[in-house]
C-alpha cells in the first residue's frame, strides 16, 4: 500500500519548485491533490494534468494565498470537490531581499504577507474540516534563514522564523484532536530561481554545507511525504532541517 493512499492533499504556491515536487512525490504515494497559486497559467495547467497521469485526481485552484476572504473560498470550493483534506501543505512564497536600510513598507509587508499570512489563512480555513474528522497533518514550509538569519533576508527571515512559532503554537492547541502541525526548514535547494545563480556563487554556498552540495526538491518533498504519512503519527511541533547539514 502507498503512503498516502486515501488521503487528500492540498498544497499552496505549487504550480512549480518545491511545491510541484511535493504534489508530485504525494501523487505518486497515493494522495490526490488540490493545489493552489496566484493564477491559472500554463504551469498551473501542465502541472495538472502531469499528476492527473499517475491516476489519482488532481486540481488547481487561483488564489491569492496572502487574501482571507479568498482563501476561505478556495478552502470551501475544495472540500466541495474532494470532500475532505487529510494535509495541507503551506508552501506559497516570494522573496524581496535587499538590505533592510533601503527596504521599503512595501517589500516587507509583500513578503510577511504572502509568507507568513497565508500560513494563517489557510490553517484556520482547513482547521474547521479537520476537527470534525479529528485527524490532519499540516506541514509549513519555513527556511534555515528562520533560524539562523541572513544579511538581505530581514523580511523574508522573519516571516519563516514567525512560521516557525506559529507551527509550535498549532501543535499545542490542536494535538489532542489528532491534528498534527510540523515544520520543514530547507537549505540551499537547487530550483529554478537558484538555478540561475553562477557557477561561482553556488560553489560559495556548498562550501558552508557538510555535504558539500546543493539539495534537490525531491529531498524537500521526501521530508513532506513522512510529515504527511502514519511513519510520523507521533512527531508534533518540529521542525526538520532539510539542509544538508548547513545549520548545524
Amino acid at each position: 500500500m502507498k503512503l498516502l493512499e486515501g488521503k487528500t492533499a492540498l498544497i499552496t504556491g505549487a504550480s512549480r519548485g518545491i511545491g510541484k515536487s511535493i504534489a508530485m512525490k504525494f501523487a505518486r504515494e497515493g494522495a490526490h491533490v488540490a493545489f493552489t497559486d496566484l493564477k491559472r497559467d500554463e504551469g498551473m495547467t501542465s502541472t495538472e494534468q502531469e499528476i492527473g497521469q499517475l491516476g489519482v485526481t488532481c486540481r488547481g485552484y487561483a488564489s491569492d494565498a496572502s487574501n482571507t476572504q479568498q482563501t476561505q473560498e478556495t478552502v470551501d470550493q475544495i472540500l466541495k470537490d474532494f470532500g475532505r483534506i487529510d494535509v495541507l501543505v503551506n508552501n506559497a512564497g516570494i522573496t524581496q531581499d535587499t538590505l533592510l536600510m533601503r527596504m521599503s513598507e512595501e517589500q516587507w509587508d509583500a513578503v510577511i504577507n504572502v509568507n507568513l499570512k497565508s500560513v494563517f489563512n489557510f490553517t484556520r480555513a482547513v482547521q474547521r474540516s479537520m476537527l470534525k474528522q479529528k485527524s490532519g497533518s499540516i506541514i509549513n514550509m519555513s527556511s534555515v534563514v528562520g533560524v539562523s538569519g541572513n544579511a538581505g533576508q530581514s523580511n523574508y527571515s522573519a516571516s519563516k522564523a514567525g512560521i516557525i512559532g506559529f507551527t509550535k503554537s498549532v501543535a499545542k492547541e490542536l494535538g489532542s484532536r489528532n491534528i498534527r502541525c510540523n515544520a520543514i526548514a530547507p537549505g540551499f535547494i537547487i530550483t529554478e530561481m537558484t538555478g540561475q545563480l553562477s557557477d561561482e556563487v553556488k560553489d560559495k554556498w556548498a562550501d558552508l554545507i557538510p555535504l558539500k552540495r546543493g539539495g534537490k526538491p525531491e529531498d524537500v518533498a521526501n521530508t513532506a511525504v513522512y510529515l504527511a504519512s502514519d511513519l510520523s503519527s507521533y512527531v508534533t511541533g518540529q521542525v526538520i532541517h532539510v539542509c544538508g547539514g548547513m545549520n548545524t
